[in-house]
């Protein structure tokens, strides 16, 4: 149930009566996190070398699709501080979708433990902490480590999205969506990599290579590269990521039977030396999600709040292309009633076009021990609105948990700049026991419709059985007086989808035969019969 202390207040604006005692300058900062409606707690404001629990340093749960970034060095409390947000969003209904690099997230389903420092930091900031776990699912990519297994289809996935993962460049990229295109417009539904490998490999064949003539072709010297590329990608055991039963983005939506928020938890630690690969995973459920998602407009509180957590690695080496995808994505997704947290080191880190967008910010401490931690110092104090701290002088000076506060307030201007000491998760900080972990797993109801891959007929069996056959049709084909040169002509793919075999797939689920799959900004798939949400 939600936490009382998060509670909407009925009366005027809550500032405590002792606040009045404050410094003025401190005074005039709790006042700016004074909010009517639903927020969550963050922490207690410092000033002066000293914690105020009495002004206290709130956001409003309305804002929270406005976007956020959590940022600090490694080591400062990055991680228990979207864990303190989860919970709180949770409590108050909002289903919440986590990234556990590291894997110790894993324990928000279980009750916190006590101890000196949990107590020390709760009396600091005037917090009733209670021993609370969450309603939480567990998740993995591909079933690559303890959780429910996540797939999506080569599809679904989409041609700039493989590019990225691939590690393309922009010509190669652009062939790879052509690529797409022409099985799109087929019906060759790319269900895993080797249904990928078959398209591209029967496009620079004897037999395919006129089909995208028209479109400018696809030569031997790229196909090569994509097709070397795959073999690379598919030997560091890549193949599981791909594939059916594709994961519904809809289940990250889900509230519990008493109301709060379900907690979805992706492990990442069992491929945490995949960067490009879990990366790019994130940005695609995030860009599912946008397809899917109805307007929303201004609401009490969002749909889903959604954390990236290393999104350095989403803009290292990424295209142009892709730049300007995640950047529509953010922009748009806001009104579908979806929030974005960037986690990362600093704020550089994030193009300007996206961070722009980013209006809540917990900046955690910062390091200054090279000219290069220098110059990323100054950078993220700039970003700052204009505050009575030597920003400089805080950000090198916080110690963990705590952090630089701004936030949009419930008109959408952003907060005053607040020093603040966080609060401590109520839920375990760490990761849960691996008995619990598999007994939560296996006892989801979604484990059975997710947990064993599907492997039916798709591109890959479909091109196999076109060029191997000899039956009777093929042969009435190349008879006399049956279409001449005419029907000599027709492409291998054509005479291929008349087989019984082609039209099966137009009984497969969001396959269009004859009419090209419909992507979206960000190249992945948008097929009528998909779920609304």
């Amino acid at each position: 149930m939600p936490d009382r202390e998060t509670m909407p207040s009925a009366s005027a604006p809550e500032v405590s009566a002792r606040a009045a005692a404050l410094p003025q300058e401190a005074l005039r900062i709790a006042s700016g996190y004074a909010f009517t409606g639903p927020a969550l707690h963050l922490g207690a404001l410092l000033w002066d070398g000293h914690c105020l629990p009495d002004a206290q340093v709130r956001v409003p749960l309305a804002m929270l699709n406005r976007h956020g970034l959590v940022a600090g060095a490694t080591g400062t409390g990055k991680t228990k501080t979207l864990q303190l947000i989860a919970e709180q969003l949770s409590a108050q209904g909002v289903p919440v979708f986590l990234a556990d690099i590291k894997g110790d997230l894993s324990g928000i389903a279980a009750p916190g433990r006590p101890d000196a420092r949990v107590e020390g930091r709760a009396a600091d900031v005037h917090q009733r902490w209670t021993a609370t776990g969450f309603p939480a699912e567990y998740y993995a990519l591909g079933g690559i480590g303890q959780g429910i297994p996540v797939r999506a289809t080569v599809t679904g996935f989409g041609p700039l999205l493989l590019s990225k993962v691939l590690r393309l460049n922009r010509t190669q990229e652009q062939s790879l969506a052509l690529v797409f295109h022409y099985a799109d417009s087929k019906g060759l539904e790319l269900i895993d990599l080797k249904d990928l490998r078959a398209v591209v490999t029967f496009l620079t064949s004897d037999e395919g290579k006129s089909e995208l003539k028209t479109a400018g072709g696809l030569s031997a010297a790229t196909a090569g590269v994509i097709l070397r590329s795959l073999t690379a990608f598919e030997a560091q055991g890549a193949s599981g990521f791909f594939g059916e039963p594709e994961f519904d983005t809809g289940e990250l939506l889900r509230t519990a039977e008493d109301g709060r928020g379900v907690v979805s938890v992706l492990e990442l630690s069992a491929v945490q030396e995949r960067p490009q690969l879990f990366s790019t995973f994130l940005m695609w459920l995030l860009a599912d999600l946008f397809h899917d998602l109805p307007e929303l407009g201004d609401a009490d509180k969002p749909r889903l709040v959604f954390f990236l957590d290393e999104a350095h690695l989403l803009f290292d080496d990424a295209s142009e292309a892709f730049l300007e995808s995640i950047t529509q994505t953010v922009r748009l997704i806001r009104s579908k009633g979806v929030g974005v947290f960037f986690v990362t080191q600093t704020p550089e880190d994030v193009p300007a076009e996206v961070l722009a967008q980013l209006g809540n910010r917990v900046q955690h401490a910062l390091r200054a021990f090279t000219p290069d931690d220098q110059k990323a110092l100054n950078a993220t104090v700039k970003t700052f609105p204009r505050s009575p701290y030597d920003l400089e002088e805080v950000l090198t000076g916080l110690g963990t948990g705590e952090a630089v506060v701004t936030v949009l307030s419930e008109k959408g201007a952003p907060t005053p700049v607040a020093a603040t000491r966080l609060r401590a998760p109520e839920s375990l900080m760490g990761p849960l026991g691996q008995e619990a972990l598999e007994r939560a797993v296996a006892g989801s109801p979604l484990y059975e419709r997710y947990a064993r891959a599907v492997d039916r007929e798709s591109a890959y069996e479909r091109l196999e059985r076109g060029r191997g056959a000899k039956g009777p049709d093929e042969m009435r084909d190349a008879a006399p007086g049956r279409g001449g040169r005419a029907e000599e002509q027709r492409s291998m793919a054509e005479r291929v989808a008349e087989r019984g075999v082609f039209r099966s797939l137009a009984r497969s689920v969001g396959t269009q035969i004859g009419r090209e799959i419909t992507r979206s900004l960000f190249g992945t798939a948008r097929r009528s019969g998909r779920r609304r949400r």
